[in-house]
């Protein structure tokens, strides 16, 4: 029996219906051919009216609807009528919710590390970015120049000539090593197990790259793919317009450029002095009183020491620097309140009163029988929450930074923590080779950090070290370890979920919180790619004999 009634419309209104809603007459059906700016308007109309989203949308905007002469698939209402739609909307029923009702895809290419982690700072947004670590950076871009951000103003400044000839050495010496390192790993690992040559090539490749990153500077250019609301593009871009970094100041422009194409409604306050421009002023004012504040209490702020050569500590260090040492009892809290019809004080007298073996176990069976690191727990686990302080190179930092549900604060980039040779460069002689490359870069980044402060970082490469201090409750650290953990990861950020799961069991004391995590990976293949590249070339092999 089907227990949903059924809205009966003429023949006419289904066929119009047809073109921009999946089902005419389900429960559950998604828009089509709409922009962003009518799925927004008619959603926040939509939880004012007691009408059907497909009577309102008959009612109130297909009369209105005109196509694009570019896509005459795409209904539009015209920028003038989307205007006054949307002023009615916020001024009626709150602009912010409204924002969060459209959405768009948005490529932005050719902008450099240090900018991708500015773009990719927002936590209501998607994101995906190029890969430094199966993609061979060593490529030009179509001008012949290779890939790195060049800064107008250094450009054009008595510096230009030096950053160029720099940035060109670095990648120079990445591309020279990397069919030296391949040649290295191929003798070292031989493909004597049978499996197949092309995953067994693919695999070795992928190694190379992964000790040859922190070679590339964090000018580097990268993609980054973004899907977010109107809301989370709003903030990017007043975030991109308060940086310091003038690349962020002319990004956050292009940025903006696009969006109006797609969604100018929904970006109307950003031009607004007494909303955007006050909103950016905001942020700038606060971030410089801010730093002002800090240097007055501190006397000074310490001046930069800058390390010669490798740094002091091999691979990355964490620290845990906050923790709640009662954790996992208020974690047996929150499950005992949800599962029962309990007050929380209730809840937490009985927590109180069990003894460890008792809350282990609860902790076990809430965790339940984990096939694959995607069963996650429920919320209890976020009841108790985990700030570890890490220094890390730059690359590993890149790699963690994404993860959005989390509190992630860092420190500028700079030669001041040293960098690390990783061990099987050591081991291929060409220890001298990769310190060369990064200590030429060093001495770039000096040459430009008194004029060019903020833009001295895009000289250093991603093996120099950054301090940052992450946030985050059990649940995330479950999802960021148990994913970072895994084979096929990088080793420098696989060590950092490693050290976070020891310091979760042996220093906050949360055993069965750390033994919840049961898709911790410590053992580390030979070619931690070869199984994944095994299953690419099956899965290939498979679709091109269907």
């Amino acid at each position: 029996m089907f227990p949903y009634s059924t809205e009966r419309f003429t023949k006419e209104q289904e066929d119009l219906l047809s073109l921009y809603v999946t089902d005419t007459s389900g429960p559950v059906f998604a828009l089509v051919n709409l922009d962003e700016a009518v799925k927004g308007a008619l959603f926040a109309r939509y939880s004012r009216s007691s009408k059907s989203l497909r009577r309102l949308f008959l009612d109130e905007f297909a009369g209105d609807l005109t196509t694009s002469p570019d896509n005459a698939s795409v209904a539009h209402v015209g920028a003038g009528r989307a205007l006054q739609l949307y002023d009615r909307v916020f001024s009626e029923y709150g602009d912010d919710s409204v924002a969060q009702l459209g959405g768009v895809h948005l490529a932005c290419e050719q902008a450099s590390n240090i900018l991708t982690k500015l773009l990719e700072r927002g936590r209501i947004m998607s994101y995906l970015e190029q890969s430094t670590r199966y993609i061979p950076y060593d490529s030009r871009l179509t001008n012949g120049r290779y890939r790195y951000y060049r800064d107008p103003a250094v450009l054009a400044s008595a510096l230009g000539a030096a950053y160029v000839a720099g940035m060109d050495s670095a990648f120079e010496g990445y591309h020279k090593l990397i069919p030296i390192v391949q040649a290295f790993l191929a003798k070292k690992y031989p493909n004597t197990s049978g499996e197949s040559d092309v995953a067994h090539r693919r695999a070795l490749k992928a190694k190379a790259l992964d000790l040859l990153r922190g070679l590339l500077p964090a000018g580097s250019l990268s993609n980054v793919g973004i899907y977010g609301s109107g809301q989370a593009y709003e903030k990017l871009v007043l975030r991109l317009r308060s940086s310091a970094l003038p690349e962020a100041n002319h990004y956050a422009e292009l940025i903006l450029e696009q969006l109006r194409k797609v969604i100018p409604s929904f970006l109307t306050r950003l031009d607004r002095p007494d909303r955007g421009g006050r909103w950016q002023a905001y942020i700038e004012d606060t971030r410089k009183r801010t730093m002002d504040e800090v240097a007055k209490m501190s006397g000074s702020l310490p001046a930069t020491v800058i390390q010669n050569g490798v740094g002091d500590a091999v691979g990355p260090t964490v620290r845990l620097v906050d923790f709640d040492p009662s954790g996992e009892e208020k974690v047996i809290e929150a499950i005992i309140f949800e599962s029962s019809t309990i007050s929380y004080e209730e809840a937490r007298e009985m927590a109180m009163a069990m003894d460890t073996a008792s809350r282990a176990s609860l902790i076990d069976v809430y965790a339940g029988n984990r096939e694959n690191r995607r069963h996650k727990p429920g919320r209890a686990f976020e009841a108790t929450s985990y700030t570890f302080e890490i220094v890390s190179d730059y690359g590993a930092f890149r790699d963690l930074q994404r993860h959005r549900l989390l509190t992630i604060e860092w420190q500028q980039l700079s030669p001041e923590l040293g960098y690390d040779v990783p061990e099987e460069i050591d081991e291929a002689g060409l220890r001298r080779e990769y310190i060369d490359i990064v200590e030429r870069s060093k001495a770039l980044y000096l040459t430009m950090s008194e004029e060019f402060p903020v833009q001295a970082p895009y000289a250093l490469p991603l093996a120099s070290k950054i301090r940052y201090v992450m946030g985050l409750n059990a649940r995330e650290a479950m999802h960021l370890i148990e994913l970072r953990s895994m084979p096929q990861g990088h080793e420098s950020y696989r060590n950092v979920s490693l050290q976070m799961h020891d310091l979760i069991r042996d220093v906050a004391g949360h055993r069965a919180l750390a033994d919840a995590m049961s898709f911790v990976h410590r053992d580390t293949p030979a070619l931690p790619r070869m199984s994944a590249e095994c299953r690419a070339v099956a899965s290939r092999s498979k679709t091109s004999t269907t």
